[in-house]
């Protein structure tokens, strides 16, 4: 079993808060109210993936928001966590180890694109989890050359050099992509950039390898962790699904939660996403889905100011965690038996 020493990170006293302490494994099973005089904000990106700020200053940002509980859930990398663990935890936060998954999806889920997944409680060094998502961090590096030679062919002259100044040390995605073409007066914004040129149908789109979910699914759950189905109101926007239909079709695979709380989604969403995991017996996890400069106007932990993860959410994920270090039932070590 993965230790709490391995999946949660900060000085003693924030992560007894949540539940854990900084060697060891989980004492006690947390307390559900550890993260309601703080914030939470479970769903972050760094310049470990397409996000704008360091690991270093996620949290720093973190802290001057006042959360006292985030996760790290960089696309397809462990690598945020890793550096946000040896670049050290500021007093008075708890990070918990995450990654979000961009995964083929199932069959009955008209997906455009990948169906993504978020995993949390993952050792950042395991190597089973880790040898698969360098799979997909190839399948990111190798098709951004053929997104530069369409938009060289549209007449858009710019080079791959032109992106890798946005990623700073991190991997050159489409959203660094954007930036470049946002820099050359190409385009308006980074939105304007997908619309046009860079989502799926556009000129300069390029598939690439995705992990079948039911796999990264097993993955997480093997490495102790817990998978969270993220942002369901972006994969139901064109309607013809609900969210008990897509619920029904991931069941078999054990997915753990659903990310209810997210800013695109409205209040009746919400609600809807909310029964939908609770009749399941399904965690009800929630972000904003921070990049920095990648998302204007997204603050994190409050995303465009109202939005607020509910008190004792990052609890919540802890006590599941808690449940599976404890567990006697799995016969396998480290994987989830729940």
């Amino acid at each position: 079993m993965p230790l709490a020493s391995d999946v949660l990170f900060g000085d003693r006293r924030a992560v007894r808060s949540c539940g854990g302490v900084i060697s060891g494994k989980f004492p006690d099973a947390p307390n559900a109210g550890a993260d309601r005089a703080g914030g939470a904000d479970l769903h972050i990106h760094s310049t470990a993936s397409d996000g704008s700020l360091s690991p270093a200053g996620i949290m720093e940002e973190a802290r001057r928001q006042g959360l006292t509980h985030i996760a790290i859930t960089d696309h397809d990398t462990l690598e945020g966590v890793r550096q946000a663990r040896q670049a050290g935890i500021p007093d008075g936060l708890c990070l918990i180890s995450g990654v979000e998954i961009s995964t083929q999806p199932p069959p009955g889920i008209p997906a455009s694109g990948s169906l993504h997944i978020l995993g949390y409680g993952i050792p950042p060094d395991h190597p089973e989890v880790n040898t698969a998502l360098a799979r997909s961090q190839d399948a990111r590096r190798d098709r951004n050359p053929e997104i530069i030679r369409r938009l060289n062919a549209a007449g858009i002259r710019i080079r791959l050099s032109d992106a890798a100044r946005f990623a700073g040390s991190g991997p050159v995605s489409r959203p660094h992509i954007a930036r470049a073409l946002m820099d050359a007066g190409i385009v308006s914004s980074i939105e304007d950039a997908f619309q046009r040129w860079l989502k799926k149908g556009r000129p300069a789109y390029v598939d690439k390898y995705r992990i079948p979910c039911a796999a990264a699914v097993d993955l997480i759950r093997r490495a102790g962790g817990v998978a969270v189905l993220a942002h369901p109101g972006l994969l139901l926007r064109g309607g013809g699904m609900t969210i008990d239909t897509v619920c029904d079709i991931l069941a078999p695979l054990k997915i753990g939660g659903i990310e209810v709380y997210y800013p695109e989604h409205g209040a009746r969403q919400t609600r809807l996403f909310f029964a939908a995991a609770r009749a399941r017996g399904l965690l009800a996890t929630g972000g904003t889905d921070f990049h920095g400069d990648i998302k204007p106007g997204v603050r994190m932990g409050s995303a465009r100011g109202k939005f607020q993860v509910p008190g004792g959410t990052a609890a919540a994920l802890l006590a599941r965690l808690y449940a599976i270090e404890h567990s006697t039932e799995s016969s396998t070590p480290g994987e989830n038996p729940l």
